[in-house]
């Protein structure tokens, strides 16, 4: 098909109408706005299959909406299930590696610091390499000063909610920990303009109903514990938690207007600065006492990988759905980390534990039942033109967009530029074929 570079013709009293419409196929952004480096395309150009409506909707989802059950079909959400499962095991992972390094350590800082240290090795480079020297520091001139705090936050996050669990009851920590999910929505609704169905409000109360039945079963199985000081447990929970989430909205918000590289890369060198300043004021003694076994080293090395995977795909995450979705996926940790303690910890399955899992699981569709499954995908603090390309972004499909469109502005119209390529006559002609029933 021929390239033509010619621009969109002027429709007489239609000029800003028909751009536009263009823009809202193609989230092209207008002449006026610049797109920098560290905004463009993350992935290397790819052969376009056949077909425009092919062209247009590669590397998109399919799109279901309106209907009940009709996240069923959608292959964004079950990408979107299998991930938050998958991003579940993980922190099943790191939770059971903390376990038993904290039977001969207690080194929480030097833990987390071990995982920012290998994310900053490896996504700075990147980073480097994609962007050169001149425009990556740019970026962090620019920008470092809202990647510091990100990953003060994050450290913060980590820290106090390790720190919780030395003081406080299992009962209070794992009721506590959950105000993450909370946190997470009431700053997405007052800060980012997400908007809730009140099915989605149905889902999250559903799965935090889930996790109060894993809590009841480890009080019917007495693996509780008494606390030492719950009132100051109790605080450091409720403040690991709310840094959490400000982390989450933070990290959600960054990634749909940067490269996934930039984003992770920038957290973990700013976190790793901020973690080794306080693994060194409160871990300093207990890191000269470690016994430095072969032992310790697997798991030292098992944690900080599966805390690496962990911070690769939550960003990934965040594009597909979002935040809230996330932090209710992760809610299966417990569940998962009660398999893994069958055979590890030597834990038994109290009747309580598989009915919370389903009830976790059911709270995840709920939250979808009458709900587009790409709507939280569709991030509403994105203005037309703005946010990058990339894995798990949502870009729309063309039947979507050309359904906004209208009749008589296509059918004036010869050829038009959009994004990086040129719809001529016959593609235009598609487009309109997309409007009739």
């Amino acid at each position: 098909m021929e390239r033509n570079e010619a621009t969109p013709p002027v429709i007489p009293g239609k000029k800003n109408e028909f751009s536009e419409d263009i823009r809202a196929i193609t989230n092209e952004a207008p002449n006026n706005e610049q797109t920098t480096s560290y905004g463009a395309v993350e992935g290397t150009p790819h052969e376009e299959p056949k077909g425009l409506k092919s062209k247009l909707m590669n590397n998109q989802f399919f799109v279901t909406k309106g209907k009940a059950f009709a996240f069923a079909k959608s292959k964004r959400f079950w990408v979107a299930f299998m991930l938050g499962q998958i991003l579940s095991l993980m922190i099943t992972a790191t939770n059971t590696f903390t376990t038993l390094i904290a039977e001969d350590a207690n080194i929480p800082a030097f833990q987390t610091l071990l995982n920012y240290c290998l994310l900053t090795i490896i996504y700075t480079p990147y980073s480097i390499y994609r962007m050169g020297f001149k425009e990556y520091f740019r970026m962090v001139r620019c920008h470092g000063w809202k990647f510091l705090i990100m990953g003060f936050v994050d450290v913060q996050g980590n820290y106090f909610v390790v720190l919780a669990y030395q003081y406080t009851n299992m009962l209070s920590a794992s009721l506590l920990d959950s105000w993450a999910t909370v946190a997470v929505v009431i700053l997405s609704f007052i800060f980012l303009k997400v908007r809730y169905h009140w099915t989605q409000i149905s889902g999250i109360v559903i799965c935090l109903g889930g996790l109060a039945l894993l809590v009841v079963s480890d009080l019917k199985t007495n693996k509780n514990y008494e606390a030492s000081n719950p009132a100051l447990g109790d605080g450091f929970m409720i403040l690991g938690a709310t840094f959490y989430g400000i982390s989450n909205v933070l990290e959600e918000f960054f990634v749909t207007k940067q490269p996934l590289y930039v984003v992770v890369g920038q957290l973990s060198f700013w976190a790793s600065l901020i973690n080794l300043a306080q693994a060194f004021i409160f871990n300093r003694n207990q890191m000269l006492h470690i016994n430095w076994t072969p032992k310790m080293g697997g798991y030292l090395t098992g944690f900080t990988l599966a805390m690496f995977i962990l911070y690769t795909l939550v960003p990934i995450m965040f594009r597909i759905s979002s935040a809230t979705f996330y932090n209710i996926s992760i809610l299966t940790s417990d569940f998962w980390s009660l398999i893994v303690g069958l055979r590890v910890f030597h834990y038994y399955v109290y009747w309580l534990y598989p009915i919370a899992f389903v009830c976790v699981l059911f709270g995840l569709c709920v939250y979808h039942i009458f709900v587009d499954a790409t709507k939280d995908a569709k991030k509403p603090w994105l203005r037309e033109g703005e946010g990058v390309d990339g894995v798990g972004m949502y870009r729309g499909s063309i039947s979507e967009a050309s359904a906004s469109l209208p009749d008589d502005s296509l059918s004036k119209v010869t050829s038009a530029t959009v994004g990086e390529r040129t719809l001529n006559e016959t593609e235009i002609a598609e487009l309109q074929v997309e409007r009739k029933p």
